[in-house]
This record gives C-alpha cells, structure tokens and sequence, in this order.
C-alpha cells in the first residue's frame, strides 16, 4: 500500500512540475478551443536557444573532465543510451497500433537522459554516504545524445523503407535506378544501401534540431562560453523550456484520438521500461567496475540514467526532427509515468549495485 501511495505522490509532484504542468495547460487551451497560438519562426528560435543551451552546458562538464577516466564510463553511457532505443522500437512496434515513428520518439526520450533524475539518485547517494566519481555528471551527453541520434537515424530510415515498399507496390517506374534504390531500402544490401544509410546519417547530423546540439556541445568543449552561458542561456532557460511545452500540449490535444486506441500499449511500456533500462545500465557499469574500477555509486547513477527518460533535451529535439510523432504519447509516456518509476527505482539500483560489488 505505502509504494501504491508513493507512487500516486510522485506522479502528482509530476503534474506541478513546469514540463508536465505548462504540457497540459496547452492541451487545456486546446480543449477550450483558444485561438492562442506561437508564430513558427518564434517556436523555431526557441527550440535552437533551448538545445544551444543544453549543449552548451554538456560540453562544460566534459572539459572539465578527465577524459582518460572518462573514456570507459563515456562508452558504456553511449552502448546505454544506444540498446535502450534499438530495444524499445522492437518493443514498441510489437504493441499493436504503435506507429514507428510514434515508437522512435518514444524510445528516444526513455534513452535520453533527465537532469532531474539523475540529481535525485546523486542526492540518495550522498545521503547514504555512498561515494561516485566527480565526473558522473560528464557521461550525461553520451548517452543522451547517442540515444537522440540513433532515434531519429532509425526513425528516418524506417520512413525511406516504408516510402520505398509504396512505390514497388504501386508499381511506380522511376528513372536512374530509382527502383533498384527502392528495393535496397525494402530490405537489399549492397554498396548503394551503404550510400542511402550514409546519406540519412548525414542528413540527420544536419537536422536544425541535431545541429544545435552538437554546436553547443562543441563550443562547450572547446571554447570558454561560462560568461554568455550564465548570462544568456541559463537565465532564459526555463521560461523557454514553459513555451515550448505549453505549444507542444496544443499539438498533443489535436492528435489525442490518435493516442486513445493503444493508450494500454504506452502505459505497459512506461511502467516496465525503466527496469528493464535500469538494468542495462546497471550491468554496463558493472563492465566499466571489473574493467577500470568504476565505483559502486558510479554504477548506481549510470543505471539511474539508464532508467530515466528525458524531460529536457528530448522533447525540442524529437518535436523538431521528427515532427509527425504524436508528443501526447512520447512526453505522456517519459514525463507522466517514466519518471516517477524511474525515481522510485533508485533503491533498487542502490541494493542491486551493492550486491554486486559487496
């Protein structure tokens, strides 16, 4: 009865937190059919302003890191952040009525990373008085950015398949190979297919949404941004990040319909998800223990990022990139049920780390 109670606590302590508050504000004035509205070109500022930020603040943490003790840690966050996706879509798409790119940016957001969680099993720690590494915060980007990258590349290539598979069955004749393209993406391989993963890779890398990441991680990393950074982009952060959910809730209030035909399908996924996540984490850090000594705490926190999904960088990211997936059902299934299953999972990764390591 306590967890039941606990449970219904945090998802309430969810509810009046900005994202998830300003998200069903959007979707209220929706309801109340509000004439309210963002004009496109301010939403797009926004959304770069926001992943500058993120990525300005990533790059920080790393540079501030020692990148030879950071090199282990850093490739199990990425191998995280990457297996969580590839095994959500296969999860996802299984669960009838789940679209693929709905499934993508779902998956995206549970490979991404919340800040929030993360301090929260970083506050349990110290509590405990159970020690972790100082550059902890630093493996942060790999795993979220890996997981973003990954989601979209996968999400793209699927939509190039499913484009292909129409024009062979429509029986559409295209000039320069394009049916030899068409068949290549349906499933061929070849040099070609090569050429088309490669082309989607780079288009993905060129993505408004990607692009702005990666910048701000790189100026993070290898200039000194501290001045514009508390000036400009802290300051602004959250009010931005208020916008952009209060839009968001707008978009995820027209395409409810949608949702309410595999609702059970995000529900299962969001309640067993963080486990199953956790537990990924939570075996790669026991790799990066017996390999170079990585902490318990170390482990605990890489497993607690594992089973956290993203309230921060992946919803501008995803709403940029991939802009017809459902955001009711990515942010409804990370923020309302992921995250408060993720927090309240933190001992368990506390008792199976020390289990382990013991």
């Amino acid at each position: 009865m306590d967890i039941i109670i606990n449970i219904l606590m945090t998802m309430l302590e969810q509810l009046q937190k900005p994202t998830l508050a300003f998200l069903i504000g959007g979707m209220v004035l929706a309801a109340a059919s509000s004439k309210f509205e963002m004009p496109e070109p301010i939403y797009k500022l926004i959304v770069m302003l926001l992943l500058l930020k993120v990525g300005l603040s990533s790059g920080m943490e790393i540079a501030q890191s020692n990148l030879i003790e950071l090199a282990v840690p850093a490739l199990m966050a990425t191998v995280a952040g990457i297996a969580i996706v590839l095994l959500g879509r296969v999860t996802l798409r299984k669960l009838h009525g789940v679209t693929d790119m709905d499934a993508m940016a779902t998956a995206g957001l549970f490979g991404a990373v919340s800040a929030s969680t993360l301090a929260a099993g970083m506050a349990m720690l110290e509590a405990e008085g159970v020690t972790y590494e100082g550059y902890i915060g630093a493996l942060y980007p790999f795993m979220d950015v890996a997981a973003l990258i990954t989601a979209i590349l996968v999400a793209r290539m699927a939509a190039a398949r499913k484009e292909a598979g129409m024009t062979i069955n429509g029986g559409a004749m295209a000039l320069g190979g394009g049916t030899r393209k068409a068949g290549l993406l349906s499933g061929g391989d070849g040099p070609e297919a090569g050429a088309i993963a490669k082309a989607i890779l780079l288009d993905t890398l060129r993505s408004p949404a990607i692009s702005a990441l990666l910048l701000g991680l790189a100026i993070g990393l290898f200039a000194k941004p501290d001045a514009i950074y508390q000036e400009f982009y802290k300051p602004l952060f959250h009010g931005l990040l208020s916008l952009l959910m209060l839009v968001m809730g707008m978009e995820a209030w027209a395409r409810l319909s949608e949702l309410r035909k595999v609702a059970h399908a995000y529900l299962l996924y969001g309640l067993c998800a963080p486990f199953v996540h956790g537990a990924i984490g939570l075996g790669l850090g026991l790799v990066a223990h017996n390999l170079m000594g990585f902490s318990e705490g170390g482990m605990v926190l890489l497993a607690v990022m594992a089973a956290s999904s993203s309230d921060i960088s992946g919803p501008p990211t995803l709403r940029g990139a991939l802009p017809e997936a459902n955001p009711s059902a990515y942010i409804g299934t990370s923020t309302g049920i992921g995250t408060p299953i993720a927090l309240l999972s933190i001992p368990l990764w506390m008792a199976a780390a020390n289990y382990l390591v013991g």
